[in-house]
């Protein structure tokens, strides 16, 4: 698969890593060219670096790895706006969250996600890889793979976003369309809140091991 990494951060490190040594093609774009660069010599295995303008060419797939307040900025850089992700996957990872209190942080209510979609007209958004810190991907438990829950709307897009959690040491699990990715980015805020106040957020979640077993016994 022919993957552009757009942006330069530990997501775009780690999990480009990953599909480099999976076998994938990655080209990678930001708003720094010197910086691209520096990443695309580190993943090594042929991976590139190119224009932001030329990240969608030809891809499978683009993975926006870039903090939410810069989205804007680095897709209108792509020419995302005058349809050059059209047709495109465009995986989002973005979390449009206010760490410090948990809230998701988008204007006009919506999600992230789907304000990504606006912004790049006929992509194919999943939202996927936001719920987990870049470190847990240099690792994962083979048994106990990281569970990716996504949204979108193309099954298609899915599919290719389901490749490439498999490929990173996950476990893709669909949510449903792109109009739930709110909830998800939700979750995000709600793990974000809960760090903060000393919790552990996985403990404030029941857990449903066996829960159809026992309800077969009751």
């Amino acid at each position: 698969m022919k993957i552009g990494v757009l942006g330069t951060g530990s997501m775009a490190r780690v999990l480009g890593a990953a599909w480099v040594r999976a076998g994938h093609e990655v080209n990678v774009a930001g708003r720094s060219p010197d910086r691209a660069r520096a990443l695309a010599d580190r993943l090594g295995g042929g991976a590139g670096s190119v224009a932001p303008e030329e990240i969608s060419e030809g891809r499978d797939a683009v993975f926006l790895a870039v903090p939410w307040e810069a989205v804007e900025d680095v897709l209108a850089r792509a020419g995302a706006g005058a349809g050059s992700m059209r047709g495109r996957v465009v995986v989002d990872p973005v979390n449009a969250v206010d760490h410090g209190v948990g809230v998701v942080q988008v204007d006009g209510g919506g999600s992230a996600a789907q304000r990504i979609a606006e912004l790049a007209p006929g992509a194919h958004v999943v939202k996927a890889f936001h719920l987990f810190p870049a470190a847990l991907w240099e690792r994962p438990s083979p048994s106990a793979p990281p569970v990716v829950a996504m949204c979108g709307d193309d099954p298609g897009a899915l599919d290719t976003a389901g490749v490439l959690v498999r490929d990173a040491g996950g476990v893709p699990a669909v949510l449903g369309p792109l109009s739930r990715s709110r909830q998800l980015e939700e979750v995000a805020g709600f793990a974000a809140a809960l760090h903060l106040s000393g919790a552990d957020p996985a403990a404030a979640l029941p857990s449903t091991s066996g829960a159809a077993g026992k309800a077969g016994t009751s």
